[in-house]
C-alpha cells in the first residue's frame, strides 16, 4: 500500500481536540464505588485535610471556580464549600482497551475539554492517534498497534488528539473536510457517508512523515473492502451492542479461581493461559497477550491499573476490598477483543489502494485545504450551561 501523495488525517477530519488530562489520578478509576466514596472522604475532610486530598495544581485548588461541565451533574461552588453526594460516575476510556470511570466534575479536571464534552453523545464516535501513531514506516513493525483507536467514550488518553466524528451532537455535521463525502460519492458510483471513512481511515491509516496518511481509493470495489475491514475493527473497539465471541472451544474461561488480590501477571505461551497469582484463564491466544500500543502490552496495563499499589493516605487509596467479578468478566472480553483484532491484520494488509485519490486530486476539486473554520469547534450551545457558583455561563 502506498502512501505517495496520501491525504493526511489532519486534512480529511480537520477538527481536533488535545485529550482532556486530569491533573491528579484519584477522580478516574476501574470501580464506580469507590470513586463516590473518594468523593465523601474529600468533603467530610476540612481545611488542609481537604487541601491535601484533593492535591491542588495551579489549574486546580479548592477555591477554583469553573462552570459545570457540559451534560454532568458536578457543582459550581468553590472545592473548598462542597458537599452533597458524588456526581454519578460515567464511563470513559482511560488508556487503550481499558474502559473505566470519572467524576464528571470539572472543579477535579485540570482541563476537561469542554468542547468535547458538548458533543459526546449516544451518537458520537472519537477517533484517537495511540502512541503508535508516531512512528515511521520503518518503525511501526506488526507488533506496535494501531495508530488509531475507536471509542463511544469520552477518551483520556495522552498524548495524541481526539477527532470526534461529528462536529454537533446528534450525528450531526461530519468532522470531514467540506466537500470529501461528495467527491467520494462521485469517484465510487455510490453513496460514502462519514461512518464509511471513518471505517476506511481504521482499516488503512498509517504513520508518513508529515503526519498520519489515509490513502484513499476511487474504486468502489477496493473501498468497499477496506470499509468491511474498518466496521469490523469499529465495532470490536467500540464493544457496543452484540458482545464479541471467539468460536467455541477458543473462548476464554476461568480454569481456576482468581485471588481476591492478585499481585502478578504470567502468559504460559505453552499452555496459552494467563496466570494471576495462582488463578488461570485459558486459552488465551498469544495474539492478545502480545498485542501492544506504543510499546507497552495491553493486558499488562489492563492489570497494572487494577492493581499497581497507591501511596497510603490518598484518595487514590480507596479501592475495592477485593477483586470483583465485573472485572474479570472485562479481562474475559478485553482478551477476546484484542484476539479478533489480531486476526484482522491478515485483511489488513491485504487490502490494496487502485485508483488512489491522492492530495493533488482533493486539491484539484477545491476539497483540500479545509477552510479555517472547520478546524474550530462549532457552536452547539443549544441549552445553558452554568458557570460558576451557579451563574449563566456566557461562551
Amino acid at each position: 500500500m502506498t502512501h505517495d501523495d496520501a491525504p493526511l488525517l489532519a486534512d480529511l477530519m480537520p477538527w481536533s481536540v488535545a485529550p482532556p488530562r486530569l491533573g491528579r489520578a484519584w477522580p478516574a478509576g476501574p470501580d464506580a464505588a469507590s470513586l463516590k466514596a473518594r468523593w465523601a472522604a474529600l468533603v467530610e475532610a476540612e481545611g488542609p485535610d481537604r487541601e491535601a486530598l484533593l492535591q491542588p495544581t495551579r489549574a486546580r485548588t479548592l477555591h477554583t471556580a469553573v462552570g459545570r461541565l457540559p451534560g454532568s451533574g458536578g457543582g459550581t461552588e468553590r472545592l473548598a464549600r462542597a458537599a452533597g453526594p458524588c456526581p454519578d460516575p460515567v464511563r470513559v476510556l482511560y488508556a487503550p482497551f481499558d474502559e473505566q470511570w470519572l467524576i464528571p466534575d470539572h472543579r477535579l479536571i485540570d482541563a476537561a475539554r469542554p468542547e468535547l464534552w458538548r458533543v459526546a453523545d449516544a451518537h458520537q464516535i472519537f477517533l484517537l492517534e495511540t502512541g503508535a501513531a508516531g512512528r515511521t514506516p520503518a518503525d511501526a513493525g506488526a507488533d506496535s498497534g494501531p495508530p488509531l483507536v475507536a471509542t463511544s467514550l469520552l477518551p483520556l488518553l495522552r498524548p495524541g488528539r481526539v477527532r470526534p466524528l461529528y462536529r454537533r451532537p446528534g450525528g450531526r455535521e461530519p468532522n470531514l473536510a467540506p466537500g470529501l463525502l461528495a467527491h467520494l460519492t462521485d469517484r465510487h458510483g455510490r453513496e460514502a457517508g462519514p461512518l464509511d471513512v471513518l471505517a476506511w481511515t481504521l482499516a488503512v491509516a498509517r504513520p508518513s512523515p508529515g503526519g498520519l496518511a489515509v490513502p484513499l481509493t476511487g474504486d468502489a470495489e477496493a473501498w468497499a473492502r477496506g470499509v468491511a475491514v474498518g466496521r469490523r475493527m469499529l465495532w470490536l473497539m467500540r464493544r457496543d451492542g452484540e458482545r464479541p465471541k471467539l468460536p467455541g472451544g477458543r473462548r476464554p474461561y476461568v480454569r481456576a479461581p482468581l485471588p481476591s488480590r492478585p499481585l502478578t501477571l504470567h502468559y504460559d505461551r505453552d499452555e496459552e493461559s494467563l496466570h494471576l497469582d495462582e488463578g488461570r484463564i485459558a486459552p488465551v491466544p498469544a495474539a492478545a497477550w502480545d498485542f501492544e500500543l506504543g510499546g507497552t502490552r495491553v493486558l499488562e496495563q489492563w492489570f497494572t491499573a487494577r492493581t499497581a499499589p497507591a501511596e497510603p493516605g490518598t484518595l487514590a487509596a480507596i479501592r475495592p476490598p477485593a477483586w470483583p467479578q465485573t472485572w474479570t468478566s472485562e479481562l474475559l472480553e478485553l482478551i477476546t477483543v484484542l484476539a479478533l483484532l489480531a486476526e484482522l491484520r491478515p485483511r489488513q494488509a491485504a487490502l490494496t489502494v487502485p485508483d488512489p485519490v491522492t492530495a493533488t486530486d482533493l486539491h484539484m476539486a477545491g476539497v483540500l485545504p479545509p477552510p479555517p473554520s472547520a478546524s474550530r469547534p462549532a457552536s452547539v450551545l443549544d441549552t445553558q450551561e452554568e458557570g460558576p457558583e451557579g451563574q449563566l455561563a456566557l461562551i
